[in-house]
């Protein structure tokens, strides 16, 4: 009996933790985008401009790698 109950709030803590770490992605990317507009600068070179986006694309990647990891880690 212990072990099902065990087993059960494994599982419902494991989900409730997915969703917490979904939820702060979303709002981490919500915020991101927000201040993406105003930071652009009419002066800037366009080698500036492109290594910018490059590290822009490089940062979502990191975040999209991170989230993947952290949602297999919470299958266990």
């Amino acid at each position: 009996m212990n072990q099902i109950v065990n087993m059960i709030l494994r599982r419902v803590m494991g989900q409730l933790i997915n969703r917490g770490v979904n939820f702060g992605f979303d709002q981490a990317s919500k915020i991101g985008k927000g201040k993406r507009g105003s930071a652009v600068q009419p002066d800037v070179s366009p080698e500036e401009d492109a290594r910018r986006e490059h590290a822009a694309r490089a940062q979502g990647k990191q975040s999209r790698q991170m989230l993947k990891t952290m949602r297999r880690l919470g299958r266990f």
